[in-house]
C-alpha cells in the first residue's frame, strides 16, 4: 500500500472546501489551483495578473519546498485565466519559475475563479522519484535535405473521374 501524505496552508477555502494545497502519494505530487495568496490568505495583486501569476507560483513553490522538492520536479502545470488576452503577463511569470526545466503545460480562460479578484490559478504536478532529476532536452536532428519518399508510399489519387458502370 503506498504512503499518502497532505499538506495543508492557510488559504481561507481549504477547509470550506475539504482539500489540501499539496498531496504526495510514493513518487507522484499534485499541487491544487493556487492562486496570488499572501501568507494570511489574503488575495494580493488586485488587477495585475502578472503579480498574481508569480504569486501563485511562489505559493506552489512553497508547497514544494514542505514536501522535500523543488520547482524542477514540477512536471505538469495548468493554468486557469480569466482573461487570455493577458497571456503574455502570464507566460512571463511562468517562464522565470520554469525557464530551465519546463514542464508540459496547458492554459485556458474560464469565466471566474472562487473570488472576483482572483484572475489565475494554477496546478501543477510533479515527480519525487529517484529518476534523475536532471533536465534533458531532446531536439530533433536538423537534415540537410528531405528524405527520399519511402517506396511503400501510396501514389496520388487519379485525377481521372472514375469510370461508371
Amino acid at each position: 500500500m503506498s504512503a499518502i501524505s497532505r499538506i495543508s496552508t492557510n488559504t481561507p477555502w481549504e477547509p470550506i472546501v475539504g482539500y489540501s494545497r499539496l498531496v504526495r502519494a510514493d513518487d507522484l505530487v499534485a499541487v491544487s489551483g493556487t492562486t496570488a495568496t499572501d501568507e494570511r490568505g489574503m488575495i494580493v495583486g488586485a488587477g495585475q495578473m502578472y503579480v498574481q501569476a508569480r504569486q501563485a507560483l511562489v505559493n506552489i513553490r512553497t508547497a514544494l519546498e514542505r514536501a522535500g522538492l523543488a520547482m524542477h520536479h514540477v512536471i505538469r502545470t495548468r493554468m486557469f485565466v480569466t482573461d487570455m488576452a493577458r497571456f503574455a503577463e502570464v507566460a512571463r511569470a511562468h517562464k522565470e519559475f520554469f525557464a530551465d526545466s519546463p514542464p508540459a503545460s496547458t492554459i485556458v480562460e474560464v469565466r471566474r475563479l472562487a473570488h472576483p479578484d482572483m484572475l489565475i490559478e494554477i496546478e501543477a504536478d510533479a515527480y519525487a522519484g529517484t529518476a534523475s532529476s536532471q533536465t534533458a532536452t531532446a531536439k530533433p536532428k536538423a537534415s540537410s535535405k528531405p528524405k527520399p519518399a519511402s517506396k511503400s508510399a501510396k501514389k496520388p489519387a487519379s485525377k481521372k473521374p472514375a469510370r461508371g458502370k
